[in-house]
């Protein structure tokens, strides 16, 4: 190095970092954790060798040497003296017996430091459901779970040879006795009567369509026609002929040749007591699709004995006496608006005595 970049190189010097240019020799002087730094004014009072490495600047260099020949010779210490007044000198000391136990104590040291990561990572405790204990007894929850659906479905024996519960519930059959709601399918009104006469045709008790479904007056009690063996609780089948009796009235579901007040079809209302009765009163239970017998969710016609005209209702309201409910009567034609459904109501059980 020319003398004229002596000044330069000595000043930049003293302000270098000796952990970042030099890392393979501090790693070897643990026992000083600070920083050092080359300036003297810094390290005042220091006793390490290293304070004296700005009275001569190839110090610096022969310690980067040093490292290197630590590195590859395998010494267990070194020892830099550098002083102002000779030439600096370097002791190394080597022995196979100190590399061996400085082996193995790195060994060690590697050992520890793994046993605290073991340590941190067990120490981090994750929430209760993303445990590997909770998810196999959600597993093992829905297996049951399942097992037991399987098991009630096919193994478990119900009364009067219905297939499952919710058959039962949704399909349960009419019979005679039971007290029902007649919903209009299309329109969702109920077939419904009130002591109020019809003002033209008949005068007899109107019949109309409700909407409400807490009404009294729109149940029906059904019954058997005259001089059958019919009784209560017996199934009714498709064909059958029947009666409907309004309950709070006692009176019987009529239809005759009178037309009625909004559309001039047949007039449809309610005639006779318990003991008055004709066969205008008599229906026909006309069963849609496949189904033997009279059940709740099924669709159903009734079909007048005398006018051979279809229980029928539609959109057409009436504004006064009965204002907002709909206009029930009777077409000979096969519509949309024939369907019926029961509804609301006490259903009696089947009869099980033969």
């Amino acid at each position: 190095m020319g003398p004229a970049l002596w000044p330069l190189f000595r000043m930049n010097i003293n302000f270098i970092p000796l952990n970042r240019v030099f890392p393979n020799f501090l790693q070897f002087e643990k026992k000083r954790k600070a920083e050092f730094y080359i300036h003297p004014e810094q390290r005042r009072g220091h006793r390490s060798p290293l304070n004296n490495l700005t009275a001569d600047p190839c110090v610096v260099f022969r310690v980067a040497r040093s490292c290197i020949d630590l590195v590859s010779d395998h010494c267990t210490s070194i020892t830099i003296v550098a002083s102002t007044q000779g030439p600096a000198r370097r002791k190394v000391s080597s022995s196979s017996s100190g590399a061996t136990e400085r082996a193995q104590s790195l060994k060690e040291t590697l050992d520890r430091g793994k046993d605290v990561r073991k340590s941190t990572y067990a120490e981090v405790e994750l929430p209760f459901w993303q445990s590997n204990w909770f998810l196999a007894l959600l597993l093992a929850m829905a297996a049951g779970f399942f097992a037991l659906a399987i098991f009630l479905y096919l193994g478990l024996e119900l009364p009067n040879g219905s297939p499952s519960s919710a058959m039962a519930a949704e399909g349960v059959e009419i019979t005679y006795g039971s007290v029902i709601k007649l919903m209009h399918e299309r329109t969702k009104f109920r077939l419904h009567s009130h002591d109020v006469p019809y003002g033209s045709g008949s005068g007899q008790q109107s019949v109309t369509g409700f909407q409400g479904v807490d009404d009294s007056n729109s149940y029906w009690v059904v019954k058997p026609v005259p001089d059958t063996s019919a009784k209560q609780g017996d199934a009714i089948t498709h064909g059958t002929v029947l009666r409907l009796q309004h309950m709070r009235s006692r009176k019987w579901l009529h239809s005759h040749l009178h037309a009625s007040p909004i559309s001039g079809n047949l007039e449809v209302s309610c005639f006779g007591s318990d003991h008055e009765s004709d066969t205008g009163d008599h229906w026909r239970l006309e069963i849609e699709g496949s189904g033997k017998t009279w059940r709740q969710d099924q669709k159903v016609r009734f079909k007048h004995i005398d006018t051979q005209g279809y229980l029928h209702s539609h959109d057409k309201k009436y504004t006064r006496i009965a204002g907002g409910q709909q206009e029930v009567c009777g077409v000979r034609e096969k519509r949309a608006d024939n369907v019926w459904l029961a509804g609301e109501g006490v259903y009696l059980p089947v009869n099980s005595s033969k």
